[in-house]
């Protein structure tokens, strides 16, 4: 049997909270509904990997984007009902792939995990990318469309459709 892994994606204050800079707009269902999906994997035993957004000061993505998730700052922390366990997973990032320029990937080959489950924000830039990453490395992919949630409904159809149609990742 294949061993999973569940991949909790950038659900931090600066995205989900009124006050982050970069807050997707209302976000009460996506807590409730990846908190829900965070309760069934510890109650598996499966790992559990947060992918935190972690930018420095100067970073070149705030050529594009407002600064957001500083390291050290309010704005990079996990919201407070999703709050790590001891032995859970943290991955920093500061790109949209959770893969690019981490440990992501030897993490998940050292627990001998093949198949993830994706869930959180934004579902058009970094759910996207890391499912896009995930499949070149020959990850199975799920993502459960009550789990992502983005600031742009026509980007995340989008996102959704090209995760299930050109990446193979199973959507539902």
């Amino acid at each position: 049997m294949a061993k999973k892994a569940l991949l909790i994606i950038d659900m931090l204050k600066d995205f989900l909270e009124k006050e982050g800079s970069l807050c997707i707009g209302e976000t009460a269902e996506i807590r409730k509904n990846v908190s829900s999906r965070l309760a069934k994997w510890r109650a598996a035993g499966d790992p559990v990997i947060y992918i935190m957004d972690r930018h420095l000061p100067q970073d070149a993505e705030f050529r594009m984007f407002p600064p957001h998730c500083l390291a050290g700052e309010w704005g990079s922390e996990i919201v407070d009902e999703l709050a790590p366990r001891e032995g859970e997973y943290r991955i920093y990032k500061r790109r949209y792939s959770a893969f690019y320029a981490t440990d992501l990937d030897l993490t998940l080959r050292e627990l001998g995990v093949t198949e993830l489950e994706l869930a959180g924000v934004c579902t058009q830039i970094c759910v996207l990318y890391t499912a896009a990453d995930a499949r070149t490395r020959y990850y199975d992919v799920t993502v459960r469309k009550n789990c992502v949630a983005s600031f742009d409904g026509d980007a995340q159809a989008f996102a959704l459709k090209e995760m299930e149609k050109t990446l193979g990742v199973k959507v539902i």
